[in-house]
């Protein structure tokens, strides 16, 4: 089976942020036309019954899935899908619309989007030498560009450096302080204003699980939850989970684990919760016969035409910790 992933999309040409790494309106439009083609595409409910009750999923099966509750989706993906007669499945930080504050992730993406890549360095490691030493104590800019500093399937070593600096490397208070400075100075935007325009609504999520959108879960806040201590991790989860009750059911429940990041620690868990399937970012074909049902992969939605034919040389064989 083939599982795609989605995250930005939206007409970029004459956007306020064409630099953002999305996939255009047209692209999507083109895409979906082509799975329609060459694939069986199938909802959320059928994987779960292919991992439960052992209904058989057709060999060139693929799913739809949407990381990050944009309003991207509402607006540009939803009605396509609808008329399409086509189910995608949602997976929505729960901090989004509980708090309407904006995630971090989405501040270093904005960001990298509204400045050249040598100037936001430039002042990323201005900020790391005005407190290093004071408050918070961290390696040096030449080794943490050592450390953190490689290239992605999407992402050149630069970018992941700002990325991983910003993600996970420093302190949470330090990156959300940091992030905060540069997304003032490159974009110049109210944060709470900017969230309200990017995140979906409840009433948004509502209408989509009405109208037969699967809706799942992508933490609260949208950390590396496999980086955080049991207790933070559990404590993530329990929120996401409480955030998002109104459109789950309790004892079937599916998890896409943001940027990823997951650990055995934390499958325990979800498992005692109610999850019932996990998604990861590792990029082969599921094959939900032998892979772990916790552990299942998916591919970009690059991977597949207009934008290439990547999936056709990507193979199945099963890695889960």
């Amino acid at each position: 089976m083939y599982i795609i992933m989605y995250h930005y999309v939206r007409r970029l040409k004459y956007s306020r942020f064409p630099e953002i790494k999305a996939l255009d309106l047209k692209f999507f439009q083109q895409q979906i036309q082509y799975l329609k083609e060459n694939f069986q595409i199938v909802t959320m409910e059928q994987v779960l019954e292919s991992v439960t009750e052992n209904y058989e999923l057709p060999e060139d099966a693929v799913l739809l899935t949407f990381d990050d509750g944009y309003c991207d989706h509402y607006s540009n993906v939803f009605p396509i899908l609808q008329k399409e007669g086509i189910q995608g499945s949602f997976f929505i930080p729960g901090k989004t619309f509980i708090e309407h504050k904006l995630l971090d992730v989405n501040k270093i993406h904005f960001i990298l989007a509204s400045a050249k890549i040598r100037d936001i360095i430039k002042d990323l490691c201005e900020e790391l030498d005005y407190y290093r030493g004071k408050e918070y104590d961290f390696p040096s800019n030449r080794e943490l560009y050592r450390i953190y500093a490689k290239d992605e399937r999407f992402d050149n070593k630069e970018v992941i450096f700002v990325k991983r600096i910003l993600q996970t490397a420093l302190p949470e208070r330090l990156r959300n302080i940091i992030s905060s400075k540069l997304f003032q100075k490159y974009l110049g935007l109210s944060e709470e204003k900017f969230a309200y325009e990017l995140y979906l609504t409840y009433e948004q999520i509502r209408y989509m699980k009405s109208s037969g959108m699967f809706i799942g879960i992508h933490g609260y806040d949208h950390k590396w939850l496999g980086e955080l201590s049991e207790q933070e991790m559990q404590k993530d989860i329990d929120k996401s989970l409480e955030a998002m009750s109104d459109f789950i059911e309790v004892d079937r429940w599916v998890m896409n684990y943001p940027y990823g990041s997951y650990n055995q620690e934390m499958i325990e868990y979800i498992k005692g919760k109610g999850c019932e399937l996990g998604l990861t970012t590792d990029v082969r074909i599921a094959d939900l016969l032998s892979d772990n049902k916790y552990c299942l992969p998916r591919l970009d939605t690059n991977d597949f035409p207009p934008k290439s034919e990547n999936y056709r040389n990507i193979k199945r064989y099963e890695v889960c910790i």
